[in-house]
């Protein structure tokens, strides 16, 4: 399940992901009038996996296979054992086919898997409903996998039956998918990404694992090739439905031998396991609930479990992430400070460019707000083609909206022009609804020093 965190965005504003500060707007709402552009989106790419240690890769696989979200233990795996089909219904956003075939492709070539799309009655079932009618029944999700129904009202009926339960399953045969009809075009993407890969794969998500998108953090939004290795790995004719974990840990070094040849044998140190403790901090932190002074303390509780952890992974960066962005509003030195650390930890480990390029955001905010344009443009070149590789789009747009106004700054009208135009594009799809675009615009345009002080008609007429 995909779940509703707070906004992954401006540092000092909203956007998707884990929690901000809000913007205090005491200007004009619109201040960039430019026409928005047409949408741009991402062509079709693979994302190679890194090589990792096969004992690392086959204790996450493990670990990911026969446990759930809560822990729960699963004494077998589960998996389709014939062709997937897959169909959507509902009010199919106008870009979700399109993403969705891309995804469908991707899933055939890297990870090998039998799966195509179909008009009919599917294997795995995309339906799309409204978010309001969605969170009625989960109100935490922004979308969500059910096993054994093939619509909304099916699982409606049945929510509260064990046949809705993922460990009474022998075998995969019908899944469905939620997806809400009316948010953006990268959110629909997302949900496709992380929603199938759990309908078809592994139904748990690690904290620990900093480059896929099994991991609640909602850092990497596509489906990573660490991702496509494990699914590889769970369709590999080795394995079946009804394995156990000790018949797989004994398939899996040969099955690694043969399907990630540029890996390395060696060995994996035991990974510290999670307290729950910390898990309920992180997800009170970040969850949409509660006030800021309570999210701000349960980050620093759950910092403090991560110490008291000596974790240097993925978990201890971000724990500090969490607190920096709670603590923008009060405590903008702890913020800076955790920020800084939680980036060296996260360029130490694979896939970790995306959360540093996140940090890179919030640091070039801080730039812009303090009139430090070159600091900001160099933090925002240096992730962009990062952010461009991981496609995420609302991202995108913000570290080029922030660049364009730091250009702006710089009395560069014709570059300040071109990267806001090219933001607006992205930003389309990234954020999707014209007002959420021009709010996230406005947002930015707040930072730069003396910028609500202008007039709107300057705005239309300002090349930058």
């Amino acid at each position: 399940m995909r779940a509703l965190v707070l906004g992954l965005g401006l540092v000092l504003g909203a956007c998707g992901g884990p929690p901000a500060a809000d913007v205090s707007m005491s200007g004009p709402r619109w201040l960039v009038l430019d026409p928005l552009p047409d949408m741009k989106s991402f062509s079709t790419t693979s994302h190679r996996s890194q090589a990792r240690p096969h004992a690392e890769v086959a204790r996450d696989f493990l670990d990911l296979t026969f446990a759930m979200e809560s822990g729960r233990a699963l004494e077998r795996m589960t998996r389709f054992e014939e062709p997937i089909t897959v169909s959507m219904s509902g009010e199919v956003p106008a870009t979700a086919p399109g993403d969705l075939a891309r995804l469908l492709g991707r899933l055939r070539s890297e990870a090998g898997i039998d799966i195509r799309e179909t008009g009919g009655p599917a294997a795995v079932s995309i339906e799309f409903v409204t978010r309001q009618r969605m969170q009625a029944l989960v109100p935490t999700a922004a979308c969500f996998v059910v096993p054994r129904v093939s619509s909304f009202a099916e699982y409606r009926a049945e929510r509260r039956n064990p046949q809705v339960d993922w460990a009474t399953l022998a075998e995969r045969e019908r899944v469905s998918i939620f997806i809400p009809s009316d948010t953006s075009p990268q959110e629909v993407r997302d949900c496709l990404h992380e929603e199938l890969a759990q309908a078809i794969g592994p139904l748990n998500d690690l904290y620990r694992l900093s480059d896929s998108v099994f991991n609640d953090d909602n850092f990497h939004t596509v489906l990573t090739g660490f991702d496509m290795l494990i699914l590889r790995i769970t369709y590999a004719p080795e394995l079946r439905s009804g394995t156990t974990r000790a018949e797989a840990a004994k398939a899996l070094p040969g099955l690694l031998a043969r399907l990630d040849p540029q890996g390395r044998p060696g060995k994996a140190a035991p990974p510290a396991p999670t307290p729950r403790a910390w898990t309920e901090a992180i997800e009170r932190a970040l969850g949409p609930t509660g006030s800021d002074r309570t999210r701000r303390e349960a980050a620093i509780r759950a910092l403090h479990i991560a110490e008291d952890q000596g974790w240097q992974d993925a978990r201890m960066a971000f724990s500090l992430f969490a607190v920096a962005r709670l603590s923008m509003a009060n405590e903008i030195a702890t913020a800076v400070a955790a920020f800084i650390e939680a980036a060296r930890i996260y360029r130490t480990l694979p896939g970790g460019e995306i959360q540093a390029a996140h940090i890179d955001m919030q640091m070039a905010a801080f730039a812009l707000s303090s009139g430090q344009a070159a600091e900001a443009i160099i933090l925002c070149n240096r992730s962009i083609p990062v952010v461009t590789r991981a496609e995420n789009a609302a991202l995108l747009a913000t570290l080029l909206m922030i660049r364009a106004e730091a250009l702006r700054l710089q009395g560069h009208a014709a570059e300040a022009r071109a990267s806001r135009l090219e933001s607006l594009a992205w930003a389309r799809y990234g954020f999707g609804d014209e007002v959420e675009v021009r709010a996230r615009m406005s947002e930015i345009a707040a930072l730069t020093p003396g910028r609500l002080a202008e007039t709107v008609p300057g705005e239309q007429g300002d090349s930058g």
